[in-house]
């Protein structure tokens, strides 16, 4: 029974082995680290690199923070569009399930922001089960933060792989029609420390084994 335990074992062993999962490679828990591609493109995205992290069952975007300011009327809206491209290998069911990203605000009297964000995937907007936006009115100076409930049915990779494109289209707005002079309207999405770098949004995903 011990030799045939341990055959089996070593069978499993090389099974696995001979998958040979060398782009994204997932398993029951998750993705296994590492790095994925991402495009940028826009007026106001931050400086410096932008880069994707996968790990377990999330997927990171690490960057500096992305914001738009006003001190008149002429706030033009900031965008960054980020495209994120993922190789799943065959054998499961993976869907995203949700998207937080967090910032700062800060309204004087006399001004506004807005936040607008679009989840794509395959070049489609994704309808989300929470508001990816909102408005700051005059008077807010704040942190804020959001949790967005994604609605995406699962990618069936039972059989074979599929590389698809995951989409985040950024626009940030602030006005200052009257605010008082040497003031200024504020908005900005703010990375989060993590042990992985400054994160600008996380990903959440569902892993399954078909």
């Amino acid at each position: 029974m011990k030799i045939l335990t341990g055959l089996i074992s070593s069978l499993t062993l090389l099974s696995l082995n001979a998958m040979g999962l060398s782009q994204v490679q997932a398993q029951t828990q998750g993705f296994e680290s590492q790095n994925v591609p991402v495009s940028f493109s826009g007026t106001g995205c931050p400086p410096g690199p932008v880069q994707g992290v996968l790990n377990g069952d999330t997927l990171s975007i690490t960057s500096s923070a992305f914001e738009a300011l006003a001190s008149s009327s002429k706030g033009l809206p900031k965008s960054c569009n980020l495209r994120i491209g993922l190789n799943i290998p065959s054998g499961f069911n993976v869907q995203p399930i949700s998207i937080k990203y967090a910032g700062f605000a800060n309204v004087p009297a006399g001004g506004s922001a807005d936040l607008n964000v679009k989840i794509l995937f395959q070049g489609r907007e994704v309808s989300t089960t929470d508001n990816p936006n909102q408005t700051f009115r005059a008077g807010f100076s704040d942190i804020w933060s959001k949790h967005v409930g994604l609605v995406l049915n699962p990618i069936n990779v039972c059989r074979n792989p599929v590389s698809s494109v995951f989409g985040i289209n950024s626009t940030l707005t602030a006005r200052a029609t009257n605010v008082p002079r040497g003031q200024e309207a504020q908005i900005r999405i703010a990375p989060i420390d993590t042990t992985i770098g400054d994160v600008l949004f996380q990903i959440k995903f569902d892993v399954n084994p078909c």
